[in-house]
């Protein structure tokens, strides 16, 4: 039925902005392939293949990184079996201190109600700038 993909990615957002992980987890496919952004922070481990890659490569680092990191999807687009979700990350890099306000785009590829495949775009030198601040 439309809007069913745009509910899940929806509910992934509400789920991550409260810290319910399993949550976010529990919404990808076993075998979903996720892509960070060529460049970005997490972009080493690239493609992250199934929940619990991206569990540890992606959110453990972000949850051991950075103060009060969010990523606020500010639009939603349906495209049926693809949600585009436009927004911001915000944080505090806990290092050095230097915070993130930067846009995203996130392609979400869902099959069955759960996410398949996942594609970041957000500004990497930003990020970089905050990771790498004196």
């Amino acid at each position: 039925m439309a809007g069913e993909n745009l509910e899940v990615v929806r509910r992934i957002y509400r789920a991550f902005a409260q810290g319910d992980i399993p949550a976010v987890l529990g919404a990808m496919s076993p075998d979903i392939v996720w892509n960070e952004a060529e460049n970005f922070l997490y972009a080493d481990g690239n493609p992250y293949r199934g929940p619990d890659a991206v569990l540890k490569g992606v959110f453990k680092r972000l949850g051991e990184e950075w103060d009060g990191f969010s990523a606020d999807a500010e639009e939603l687009l349906d495209a049926g079996e693809v949600v585009v979700a436009l927004g911001r990350y915000r944080g505090t890099y806990k290092k050095t201190g230097a915070k993130l306000d930067a846009q995203f785009t996130h392609v979400w590829r869902l099959n069955g109600g759960k996410a398949v495949g996942f594609q970041q775009y957000t500004d990497t030198l930003q990020a970089a700038r905050a990771a790498e601040a004196a």
